[in-house]
């Protein structure tokens, strides 16, 4: 099974690159943002409290999010494999997904991480913002804090997969092609 986790800060392109790798490898797309927003426009509970600390700019805690991810592993059988798009987010969430796909017989293939200068990453949210709607991809103030908290919280899980010598990182700059053509040709190695 092909296990990729997509990596990056926000306006990285993880959505736009994960969308062309589902349908070149027949893999089934885990975005806990997909996630979060199903929760919200159902309006759970898990819903509301993942709301709360989207609207902060902060991270949903750990056992949320990893029990949404075990939830969509488990009703998900007949998989060639899976593209986590946000997720993980923490070392402790890296852990905890080691540890889930363990149980499965299954392992992370690598990690994809698309390097994007902050500029960039900021110009990329702030049009994403006019023309999705999304409240958060509007405000600078919670783009900063998103960016922040990816450098200070999320920048970690790269290390914890490199170790793993399961790292490979894209220039993520340029035409979606091209960036397209660069993360197939390391998945390709796996």
């Amino acid at each position: 099974m092909l296990n990729i986790v997509l990596f990056g800060p926000p306006g990285a392109g993880k959505g736009t690159q994960s969308e062309k790798l589902i349908s070149k490898y027949n893999l089934v797309h885990i975005s806990t943002g997909d996630l979060f927003r199903k929760h919200l426009g159902e309006g759970t509970e898990l819903g509301k409290l993942a709301q709360k600390y989207m609207d902060e700019g902060r991270l949903v805690p750990d056992e949320v999010v990893i029990g949404m991810v075990d939830d969509k592993f488990k009703t998900t059988v007949d998989a060639n494999g899976f593209i986590l798009d946000g997720f993980p987010r923490t070392v402790a969430q890296a852990e905890a997904l080691d540890r889930l796909l363990e149980e499965k017989g299954e392992s992370i293939s690598g990690m994809i991480a698309l390097d994007v200068p902050e500029e960039e990453l900021k110009e990329r949210i702030r049009h994403r913002g006019k023309t999705s709607g999304r409240v958060d991809d509007q405000d600078e103030e919670k783009i900063n804090t998103r960016i922040k908290v990816y450098k200070e919280e999320t920048l970690p899980v790269a290390s914890y997969y490199e170790k793993q010598g399961k790292l490979s990182t894209i220039h993520g700059v340029g035409g979606i092609e091209v960036i397209f053509g660069k993360i197939c040709a390391e998945i390709d190695k796996y």
